[in-house]
């Protein structure tokens, strides 16, 4: 993939995600305290939700920072476990993608 183009991805998605994760705090900023056991309940599931989403988007923007990394490095867009070629299609949808499909699967189901 070009560098300039795989930049390009890398800082529009950062961008998304740290916009997503300033309204998550703006919105907990406002947070209300409600009297009400049923709101209370909702709430707490909101505020569940709403950690594992935050987590979620901090991995994923660590992910990031890691290509940028690589990126800089000349090693972008080749695997870190075996330094195979991440095709251009997987990194036009994922650009942070570490790893080629099949091994991110493996990886995943923890077959490393």
């Amino acid at each position: 993939m070009d560098p300039d183009r795989a930049r390009e991805l890398l800082e529009a998605r950062r961008a998304e995600i740290e916009r997503a994760l300033a309204r998550r705090s703006e919105r907990e900023d406002l947070g209300t305290h409600p009297t009400d056991p049923a709101d209370v309940a909702e709430q707490l599931v909101d505020a569940e939700v709403g950690e594992g989403l935050v987590e979620q988007l901090r991995e994923e923007l660590a992910a990031i920072e890691r290509a940028e990394r690589r990126l800089a490095e000349g090693a972008y867009g080749l695997s870190v476990e075996s330094g195979a070629t991440i095709p251009d299609a997987r990194l036009e949808r994922i650009p942070w993608a570490e790893r080629t499909a099949e091994e991110q699967t493996r990886y995943e189901l923890g077959q490393r």
